[in-house]
């Protein structure tokens, strides 16, 4: 069991947030064994928000802020697909965006997390 990273989560006043004893009752942040929301951390959408309103600036230095555009050219511009035929095996090939270029790959290829044709 995890808590909700939100830094408000227990402000929010809902049913579930409520615990003790009758006639003390307060709001506690969520606890659940999986949330959907900032990977899997918040358990709203205002819990990510709120997370991020506080901690994204720090986070984004730390992580690395970018100090000119990054920019798609010939060379960084492949994407895998994959072309689904009911009648016949699926094909699989890389495609260029930048020039509209395709070349054929295996499904080894295709499933390759770490295959690229950046070529």
């Amino acid at each position: 069991m995890k808590y909700c990273q939100g830094p408000l989560c227990h402000t929010y006043d809902t049913k579930d947030r409520k615990r003790g004893p009758k006639g003390n009752k307060v709001n506690q942040t969520r606890r659940r064994s999986s949330f959907y929301y900032l990977q899997g951390n918040a358990c709203s959408l205002n819990c990510a928000n709120d997370w991020f309103e506080e901690f994204g600036n720090r986070a984004v230095d730390y992580f690395g802020r970018l100090t000119e555009p990054k920019k798609l050219e010939e060379h960084n511009a492949w994407r895998k697909h994959r072309r689904w035929n009911w009648e016949s095996p699926d094909t699989y090939y890389s495609y260029n965006v930048a020039t509209g270029e395709e070349r054929d790959i295996t499904e080894a290829q295709y499933r390759d997390n770490n295959y690229t044709l950046n070529t």
